[in-house]
């Protein structure tokens, strides 16, 4: 009997020492990557009077001297008589690049900053230069004064593989050189303010001031600038977010050399396939980025891509999802010629596109006014054509017709709403009101059917079975 207890207490602790074996030493890592970790402090004035709401309340201007002190603890800020602005400071993270003093941070730490200022690991404070910075994909390029700094090793984030090991190093709530550790969950993840960053999900624990501090592998090597959570408490819930190293590299070198960043643009607005759109565009799964715009005159449109189509494949990357799209397209240099992977009602094509540059855009507005309606139809909808003014407002050359009511039943179902610019059904453009309810009456039933809307500027797909 003692002699199983003996052999049972060894083979526990045997277990156990394996267990620990097969758990990784990031020791050695911090040792030698810490100290090209720094801290990012900057200061940031708040807004005098000229900035604020003129409706702002202000200290009254009949206050007896002897009561202004008091009446400050109400009034007192910006637009208020006697105001001084203040300053306010934050924390955040950042990584030093080359020896010569270039670090990567987020744009949204040193956002609107007055002064910022880098402290070392080894406690030197130097105040850096905003060389320049990139919102849409919220990287940050500064500049200190110094030389043979210490410097992190870059790494290849495709090659990160989902589970395995990573580690972060940064100042969360103020805490200087913190270290967390956990796996990768996700790769290429689309974000909502993020349509240029497949995002790398972990599971490392980041918190506010961790904000553009680096993402190691097991290697030592940054993979990512670590960017953002998803939380419902504002603090750690297990969602971590980092921006790939090669994305933020490439701002960075964009920024020293023409002190900007450019981005490749196909000109068309995508939107994910679902099982219904898939079914009704004669697909298998669902898969692609669809497409429910193309830009007149832009680079897709040149390449003969229309509206429908689903681009499957662009240069040799397969598009799962849409959100993988934009990165890709993105980081493509102008002018290049990519190939186009495309299924078209059912049937693979294949086009070639120049990218072009991405132009800033401005989406329009719908103001549907008042227009006498149609009678509703079968899927319980009344719509009327456009106004001269309405098609300008919302920059429709022609077809399309704007949505009055939508009563109880399918369209409703669907999603689509009063204010609604339908463009397309079941592969027909949709020319007008009457020509709008003559594709309706021939709809079949108990198949999915696509329909192409404009909602605030932006097109969408939907999709809907009509039951017998």
């Amino acid at each position: 009997m003692f002699k199983q207890v003996v052999n049972s207490v060894w083979l526990m602790m045997l277990m156990t020492s394996v267990a620990f074996a097969q758990l990784p030493d990031f020791t050695e890592m911090v040792k030698n990557s810490g100290d090209a970790v720094v801290n990012v402090s900057t200061t940031q004035k708040a807004p005098d009077a000229s900035q604020m709401d003129n409706d702002q309340q202000q200290m009254p201007q009949d206050v007896p001297p002897e009561l202004e002190e008091f009446f400050k603890h109400f009034f007192q800020g910006p637009g208020s008589r006697g105001y001084v602005p203040r300053e306010t400071n934050s924390l955040g993270s950042g990584f030093v690049i080359s020896k010569d003093g270039y670090i990567l941070t987020n744009h949204h730490v040193v956002n609107n900053a007055s002064e910022i200022v880098v402290k070392l690991k080894d406690r030197r404070e130097l105040v850096a230069k905003l060389v320049g910075s990139d919102e849409s994909t919220d990287v940050a390029l500064l500049k200190v004064e110094a030389k043979e700094l210490p410097v992190v090793q870059i790494g290849v984030p495709e090659q990160l593989q989902v589970g395995e090991w990573v580690l972060a190093i940064g100042t969360p709530f103020g805490f200087e050189q913190s270290v967390t550790a956990g796996i990768v969950s996700a790769k290429g993840r689309s974000l909502p303010d993020g349509n240029y960053v497949p995002f790398i999900q972990t599971d490392v624990a980041i918190n506010p001031g961790n904000s553009g501090g680096p993402l190691f592998n097991m290697q030592g090597k940054v993979v990512g600038i670590n960017s953002q959570i998803y939380s419902r408490s504002g603090g750690y819930m297990g969602l971590s977010f980092a921006i790939p190293i090669d994305v933020a590299m490439n701002v960075a070198e964009q920024i020293k050399s023409k002190g900007k960043v450019s981005r490749g643009w196909l000109g068309v607005q995508i939107q994910d396939v679902t099982r219904q759109l898939a079914e009704s565009f004669g697909m298998e799964r669902p898969h692609g980025a669809l497409v429910a715009k193309v830009i007149p005159g832009g680079p897709a449109e040149k390449a003969g891509v229309q509206v429908g189509d689903i681009i499957v494949e662009f240069d040799g990357h397969v598009i799962e999802t849409s959100g993988e799209l934009p990165p890709i397209v993105g980081m493509t240099a102008i002018d290049q010629k990519s190939n186009l992977k495309i299924i078209r009602q059912g049937d693979k094509e294949d086009l070639t596109v120049k990218v072009g540059l991405l132009p800033a855009q401005a989406s329009a507005q719908i103001a549907p006014g008042s227009m006498p309606e149609t009678t509703v139809n079968r899927l319980g909808l009344a719509v009327a054509d456009l106004s001269d003014e309405q098609r300008q407002q919302l920059q429709i050359e022609k077809n399309g017709v704007l949505v009055q009511k939508v009563n109880k039943g399918i369209a409703l179902d669907a999603g689509i709403q009063p204010g609604d610019v339908i463009l397309r059904l079941q592969n027909a453009t949709v020319k007008d009101a009457a020509d709008f309810n003559r594709i309706v009456a021939k709809l079949p039933v108990e198949k999915s059917i696509a329909m192409l809307i404009q909602r605030n500027g932006s097109p969408v797909f939907l999709a809907f079975k009509i039951d017998k």
